[in-house]
């Protein structure tokens, strides 16, 4: 199974990073770029400075990534937390940590944290909750905020007015201002503004549909670039 593939990746995911955290400190992080297709800069806004995303860059809590027509990029943003950010999108990486138990254990991460803020555009993301670490991961736009509860993978899409959100395997939910949170599970979606209380199915709606099977292929690519990651680095 998938699923299973991607926890092997996350002792890895921890050693790509190579943060030096003392024992028991949480320290800041940064993305790691896994790929990156046409047109995608980052920078901050406060001074309005961009730059081309490439391999190596260091993209960090703070920054904004934009992707151009036709353009995408692939990240781990933590180790369990993976995302493809599609063309005509705009996030900001609100916050990256990790808390190690030391420098020496390459798998010794305890807590991972990622947040995100996504204003435009579509974000696919792979998340796998880890059987010996805390694992925070939130996404936010002008209409919800969503957290994973379990491994998941799935879909947001926002036009900064409404907010549409597709599981295509796990659960997650959703929290809107004055109102109850919304569980979506595997093959159901939920959008915001709506008067519906319940998720719906993702099959009976063209939009949603796409979603789950953008996600799905987001999935393969991000499995198989972090893997071809790792084989680089032992060989």
């Amino acid at each position: 199974m998938r699923f299973a593939s991607f926890r092997t990746l996350l002792a890895f995911s921890a050693c790509l990073l190579g943060i030096g955290c003392s024992r028991g400190i949480t320290c800041a992080t940064v993305a790691t770029v896994l790929s990156v297709k046409g047109d995608v800069v980052f920078g901050q806004a406060e001074r309005n400075q961009f730059m081309p995303v490439t391999p190596s860059s260091k993209i960090r809590g703070g920054d904004i990534v934009r992707t151009a027509d036709r353009a995408a990029i692939n990240l781990m943003l933590v180790p369990g937390a993976f995302v493809q950010i599609s063309e005509n999108s705009e996030i900001k990486i609100e916050e990256l940590s990790l808390t190690k138990d030391g420098n020496e254990t390459a798998g010794g991460v305890l807590d991972r944290s990622a947040r995100a803020q996504l204003s435009r555009g579509r974000m696919s993301v792979l998340f796998s909750r880890s059987d010996t670490s805390g694992s925070h991961f939130a996404l936010i736009t002008k209409q919800t905020i969503i957290s994973p509860h379990s491994d998941c993978l799935f879909s947001v899409w926002t036009d900064g007015s409404i907010t549409r959100v597709a599981c295509a395997r796990g659960e997650l939910s959703g929290v809107s201002d004055r109102q109850t949170p919304v569980r979506i599970t595997t093959g159901y979606f939920h959008q915001w503004p709506t008067a519906a209380k319940e998720p719906l199915v993702a099959s009976a709606e063209a939009r949603a549909q796409m979603d789950v099977m953008v996600s799905l292929e987001a999935e393969k690519e991000l499995l198989d670039q972090a893997a071809r990651r790792q084989n680089r680095r032992v060989f």
